[in-house]
């Protein structure tokens, strides 16, 4: 009997320690993931995405991390068009974005496009393409850490949203357009919508494509894709993802974002769209106070619109900007204000 005893008083401490093991792993596991996530490496094999792994490959990638390779452009200017020429753009004093731009006539509206999460410039180059067929001069930007810019880290939009105005500046005071279009993918779209909420841009209309309305939700569907329970996984991740970023990844909002949209707005989103759904898109939509627009394409997931549906994603786009452009004329233009956020942004 005493040395029954003896193990039943030690087993509270054994489960103790058990408890408190298995916690710290699961907060190296997610610091190491979220480090895997947001720092671009220097091999060429990305990890597939989540659903399409075999169980072992799950397993690697739950106690690895993921592979992102360093996002590159391997296409030359002469890919969208033989007037497009490279810029660089400076952000933020070291930062430098790399850019094409392609003119189509000097009183043309400009659009900018913002790529999505480990992308480059190029992943908008069919949507840049379009744009110019309907009169439009385009500007593609790579953010920081993608392309021609310098860095090699991402923020999933947070600090991307600095990119963006940095983009818009220069455009405003190095371009010849008057009128500035905004256009972002997922994470773009993100950057997007925080560039106009802190750092004060003010665009003559915007377009989002498959935008997510949180940060922990995004991270959730992630570990949904690897048919693992999302708690407290998603949360841990967000906090050190943040946390070696040196930013709140839980005020990390779309949604609250969008409360700051004072032009028209164009939300296109993918019916099937597991990463970033439709309701949460939908939470994005419901806090822009003003004029806006929610097109929603069938049995589309999280990719570009414009790939499975040209022509549908051409008649949303083109009559929208015409509308914006009749709205902006009868405005006289667009407000320059910068909102006391910006101001105020280092306290």
């Amino acid at each position: 009997m005493g040395t029954v005893t003896k193990i039943a008083r030690k087993w509270p401490t054994v489960v103790s320690a058990l408890i408190v093991a298995g916690i710290a792993a699961m907060n190296v596991m997610a610091y190491r993931h979220a480090h895997a996530m947001m720092h671009f490496g220097g091999g060429t094999a990305r990890t597939d995405k989540p659903e399409r792994l075999n169980p072992a490959e799950r397993i690697r990638v739950l106690i690895c991390g993921v592979t992102v390779p360093r996002p590159r452009t391997g296409l030359g200017t002469s890919a969208l068009d033989p007037r497009c020429r490279a810029l660089t753009i400076p952000c933020n004093g070291q930062i430098t974005l790399g850019a094409w731009y392609c003119p189509s006539s000097p009183d043309a509206p400009l659009v900018i496009l913002f790529h999505g999460y480990a992308g480059e410039k190029t992943g908008t180059l069919r949507e840049a393409k379009a744009f110019l067929e309907l009169g439009f001069s385009v500007l593609l930007v790579d953010f920081r850490g993608s392309g021609d810019s310098s860095e090699s880290y991402t923020t999933i939009g947070y600090r991307e949203a600095e990119d963006v105005a940095a983009a818009v500046a220069h455009a405003r005071q190095h371009l010849p357009h008057s009128r500035v279009i905004l256009y972002g993918q997922s994470m773009g779209a993100a950057a997007v919508l925080r560039a106009v909420d802190w750092f004060g841009a003010r665009p003559d209309a915007i377009i989002v494509e498959a935008i997510f309305d949180r940060m922990l939700q995004t991270v959730r569907h992630r570990f949904e894709a690897l048919g693992l329970p999302s708690f407290p996984g998603a949360e841990l991740l967000v906090f050190w993802g943040g946390l070696q970023a040196g930013f709140n990844g839980f005020e990390h909002n779309p949604a609250k974002y969008a409360a700051s949209v004072a032009c028209p707005i164009l939300f296109l989103h993918g019916a099937d769209d597991v990463r970033a759904r439709v309701e949460e898109a939908r939470r994005v939509f419901a806090a822009v106070p003003g004029s806006k627009q929610f097109e929603v394409f069938p049995a589309l997931g999280h990719e570009p619109s414009i790939a499975r549906y040209p022509e549908r994603w051409k008649e949303a786009v083109g009559p929208f900007l015409k509308q914006a452009e009749a709205g902006v004329a009868r405005s006289g233009g667009n407000s320059t204000a910068v909102p006391l956020k910006w101001l105020f942004r280092g306290m």
